[in-house]
């Protein structure tokens, strides 16, 4: 989405703001009082919000974070980096949400696992701009030079007499200094960081812990209301009459009116909003409803029928062809050895603990908005198209939310709380159920994928082809990065874009590599699930490679380490995770009888290798026992951080792996809630070791990583503890059961 009033961030960092007793780094305009307050710290200071840092007299230092908080730690990670080049004490840093204002703020979004990676440098600059200039303030001040000046531990020091004077006191001298150009500010060398590379406590744990962190769902505003909506159960379908007499008996119940579905990449299934008092009454209102449907025109979609439909089109020509190297299709045509083996993986529920929810208030000529979203500007944005308001009379606040794993990069729940929130002129806060959540999420792609290798005459692997199968997330998600027309969609680049990533075999070195991709049709609602199209492909990729080693009578691991023959860096770091995760699971050791080792690993800006340990029960049941986890990610902003998201990405994993899965009948979801959807639960979690590499490189991505590889890491060691190849998600317990250990 374009903003016309957005400028760089370098040019918010050129530009300085005068206040009388505040010194505010980067751009400012004015905006609510409301907002004032959270950007300057109260209505008795100046009237403008800045971008990212505050200090006032009194020696506060707050940090305003302009990415959410979804649980990935941007409330810790952020000003830490700030903190290091500032040179300030971490116990006197507070941090803030900052408001949402995408001129100012081009950050309020999270995804990609690109939140440490994206702002390491932009970040730094803030605090070391900061410094630079204090300490010419100080120096300023005593009339001093400044080499001899230098910041420590919130003040400045001049070493040759060992004065030393606070932030706080240099605050109205700095602020009539002009901005220091970023380009040139000298950023600390690595070797001197104090905070950067260290385990900091996260700065959200003691609100969670005591209960006074402030959740979407936790948003009260007085006089508000509450509302669930039925929607229609049926993909593809419309409301057709409902009878509300019985639920405007209900106590509480104030309003009952239908909602309408929105245009195409709203994706809402519009239904009946019931309108109450309370959560509880609105929710009893609903259920009193007579409702009828039609269920429209693909209301015969199942996955019965999309199994056979994947199946198709996995022999079929293909619509894309991602990578062609070599001659792969000849070679696979007439091989010396071949091995061939399809893999799938159902639709995926996010299953986020906190439900969708919003709460909107549409006075006469603003919105105020509170959710737990995971892009606040796309919100302000699109509510501002819907209600042709202009984005300044669009207020968006972001709470924490309680899980998104992708599910909040959408606005659905956001627009659906507006179209309720206008009928009535008073807070209105629209509550999904487990089974709305359930029923009506964006779900990963059904995938399919085909794949073939062949040996040459030497033993060697000299041919490898990929076919992958998805119902594609481009025409059903709301936002894809791509031009939403019809005829863009019928580009088949554009339907396959987020579809195969994940699924190339470098860095393995094999000569002769085909991918390409077909789609299928389907009505069911898709979007990015944790890792996208890596939540998938890894799976037959790293599988498949424990077959080639199979094949040829190789171990797993040390099949990899041979394909890694190449001197590329990515090749060497992959290298490195892999021998350092073979030797953290003690790989080579034996086990007791009826356990299974399995790894797998992958390259890219963030390298990674996994390895599992599984028993496989009598009944069929797989138990994790252990899972260890080798991550090469650049330098460790916050070690603690890094090992908090892999541990947290295996644990989400593992749903999909052992239990998840979303079917379909009549085109529409068969599950409803945690019994026949079942997550993870805490004594099903395995034991997880994380071993960070130690680096210097700047970080790169780490939120999305660790779901990568658990499923071919359990499947590898499911076939080493019973033998059977485990090709299909989530691992059916009938395949396993009774089998020989």
């Amino acid at each position: 989405m374009s903003h016309p009033l957005q400028s760089s961030r370098r040019e918010f960092l050129k530009t300085g703001v005068q206040t009388a007793g505040a010194l505010i780094l980067a751009f400012s305009l004015p905006t609510r009082a409301h907002v004032r307050e959270q950007a300057t710290g109260g209505p008795d200071k100046v009237f403008k919000p800045n971008a990212w840092l505050r200090i006032t007299a009194d020696n506060q230092i707050t940090v305003l974070v302009e990415k959410p908080e979804l649980g990935q730690g941007a409330r810790t990670y952020t000003p830490m980096m700030i903190a290091e080049e500032l040179e300030v004490d971490w116990s006197t840093v507070h941090v803030e949400q900052a408001p949402t204002i995408p001129s100012i703020y081009q950050s309020l979004r999270t995804g990609g696992s690109g939140g440490v990676a994206n702002t390491f440098t932009p970040m730094r600059q803030v605090g070391a701009q900061a410094r630079e200039m204090l300490i010419t303030a100080a120096a300023q001040q005593w009339k001093a030079k400044r080499r001899d000046c230098r910041a420590e531990n919130g003040t400045v020091v001049h070493a040759p007499t060992n004065r030393r004077v606070s932030y706080g006191e240099l605050v109205e001298v700095a602020s009539e200094l002009p901005l220091i150009n970023p380009d040139e500010v000298t950023l600390k060398q690595s070797k001197d960081f104090r905070l950067i590379g260290k385990p900091i406590p996260r700065t959200d744990v003691p609100s969670k812990v005591d209960g006074s962190a402030a959740f979407g769902i936790d948003v009260r505003v007085p006089d508000m209301l509450f509302a669930v909506i039925a929607r229609c159960p049926f993909f593809g379908g419309k409301l057709q009459s409902f009878d509300a007499s019985a639920a405007k008996a209900i106590p509480g119940v104030q309003a009952v009116f239908p909602v309408p579905p929105l245009p195409r990449h709203y994706n809402t299934a519009g239904g009946v909003a019931v309108v109450g008092n309370s959560t509880w009454a609105a929710m009893q209102g609903r259920k009193a409803l007579v409702l009828s449907w039609d269920r429209g025109p693909r209301a015969s979609e199942s996955t019965e029928n999309l199994r056979k439909q994947v199946r198709q089109r996995a022999v079929a020509a293909p619509a894309f062809i991602a990578l062609d190297r070599g001659d792969a299709l000849d070679i696979l045509a007439d091989p010396v050895k071949k091995v061939e083996a399809s893999y799938e993986s159902p639709f995926q529920a996010h299953a986020t603990m906190e439900p969708m929810n919003t709460t909107v208030h549409v006075r006469d000529n603003e919105i105020e908005v509170w959710s737990p979203t995971q892009f606040a500007d796309e919100v302000q944005d699109e509510i501002a198209k819907l209600s042709s308001l202009s984005l300044d009379k669009v207020l968006v606040h972001m709470t924490l939310s309680g899980g998104s794993f992708g599910r909040r990069y959408q606005w659905d729940y956001a627009a659906e709380a507006w179209q309720v929130a206008k009928e009535l002129k008073k807070p209105v806060q629209l509550l999904w159920t487990r089974e709305d959540d359930m029923q009506h999420d964006f779900y990963r792609p059904y995938n399919y994928q085909r794949l073939a290798g062949a040996f040459d005459a030497q033993g060697k692997l000299a041919a490898w082809s990929t076919r992958v199968v998805t119902t594609p997330i481009a025409g059903s998600n709301l936002y894809t990065g791509y031009p939403e027309s019809q005829e863009a969609l019928k580009v088949p680049a554009t339907i396959a874009a987020l579809e195969w990533y994940g699924g190339n075999v470098a860095p393995y070195s094999i000569p002769n590599f085909r991918l390409d991709y077909a789609p299928a049709d389907s009505v069911v609602p898709r979007s990015w699930w944790r890792s996208v199209a890596s939540s998938y492909t890894p799976f037959a990729k790293e599988s498949f490679v424990d077959e080639l080693a199979s094949a040829c009578r190789r171990d797993p691991f040390r099949f990899r380490i041979d394909l890694l023959t190449g001197t590329s860096p990515n090749t060497e770091r992959l290298r490195r995770v892999l021998e350092l995760v073979a030797e953290k699971a003690g790989w080579g050791r034996p086990l007791p009888k009826g356990h299974g080792r399995g790894i797998a690993c992958r390259s890219g800006e963030t390298c990674s290798a996994q390895v599992a340990e599984v028993t496989v029960d009598d009944d069929g049941t797989v138990q994790v026992l252990r899972v260890i986890a080798t991550v090469d990610c650049g330098i460790a902003v916050n070690p603690d951080g890094v090992r908090a998201m892999t541990e947290g990405a295996i644990n989400f994993a593992l749903t999909a792996v052992l239990t998840g899965e979303i079917t379909i009948k009549d085109s529409a979801v068969e599950q409803s809630n945690f019994h026949d959807y079942q997550v993870l639960r805490i004594n099903q979690a395995p034991d997880i070791e994380v071993h960070i590499v130690p680096s210097v490189a700047n970080p790169s991505g780490v939120g999305e990583l660790g779901a990568m590889l658990v499923p071919p890491a359990i499947a590898n060691a499911v076939f080493a503890a019973t033998g059977v190849r485990v090709r299909r998600l989530p691992i059916d317990p009938q395949v396993l059961k009774g089998l020989p250990s």
